[in-house]
């Protein structure tokens, strides 16, 4: 389990960010798989989101997934069930013991908190989501709703490192094209070249004015690091990937 330090001194919420250890899942899934869109199976999956939230002292009832597509849509959620499966990248909410879960397995995990306003936000971002703005969507959207971005605090969980991520020519083009000021997180080693998804991430926060962002710099890809990955997976020919979840609930 990690934790942001810049999250870690306001009482009123609870966060993690967990990997793979400490669940019930077997095979290619072990352990901890928290991802319902995987072939694991679902008694495995529910069993691990069960211990997930209670390292943040709730139970899965209260906790809240999407259907995760790689989009800028977000919701603001009010209550702990809904009827249909809420399709988008991101949930914001300013109710007690509502838990917020995102599933990575390479992709960033963004949570952000405003301790004046007791908001808060927690945001998938690979890099089409990043790409297509849904950071800068759900920062507009807490700004409407009344915070300052001086007090936003924000953490960047675990995602895969630049060195891992190798990308074509035409997605860099893709990049440049929006902004060049993107050239800076792409790198080229023996005519190969790399992303760097969590500074494109750190750059957008920062960008939109952000000041308080803890960016916890471990690599999803290392096994070392007890991390689910998807490009691993790939490249040991695995079918299929467990996913990690992150959380974050006001108490």
């Amino acid at each position: 389990m990690i934790l942001s330090k810049k999250l870690l001194k306001y009482k009123s919420i609870r966060h993690c960010f967990l990997g793979m250890e400490g669940g019930k899942s077997k095979g290619i899934y072990k352990s901890l798989n928290c991802g319902r869109g995987s072939s694991d199976t679902k008694v495995n999956v529910t069993k691990n989101l069960k211990i997930a939230c209670r390292k943040i002292g709730s139970t899965h009832k209260k906790l809240i997934l999407l259907h995760q597509v790689h989009s800028n849509k977000f919701f603001y959620v009010n209550r702990r069930k809904y009827k249909t499966k809420l399709v988008g990248d991101a949930l914001i909410t300013n109710k007690k013991n509502i838990v917020l879960g995102i599933l990575t397995a390479d992709c960033a995990p963004i949570i952000i908190y405003d301790p004046k306003l007791k908001i808060i936000s927690a945001i998938h971002a690979g890099w089409k989501g990043a790409y297509k703005e849904i950071i800068k969507k759900v920062v507009n959207f807490l700004i409407k709703s009344g915070s300052d971005t001086k007090d936003l605090v924000a953490a960047i969980g675990p995602c895969i490192a630049q060195k891992n991520y190798e990308i074509k020519s035409d997605f860099k083009l893709k990049f440049l094209k929006q902004n060049t000021v993107n050239r800076t997180f792409f790198k080229k080693i023996k005519k190969k070249t790399y992303f760097s998804l969590n500074k494109y991430v750190y750059y957008q926060l920062k960008s939109l004015g952000l000041k308080k962002i803890d960016l916890i710099d471990k690599d999803t890809y290392n096994p070392k690091n007890n991390f689910f990955s998807a490009r691993r997976a790939i490249h040991n020919n695995q079918n299929d990937y467990g996913r990690n979840i992150s959380l974050i609930m006001i108490k």
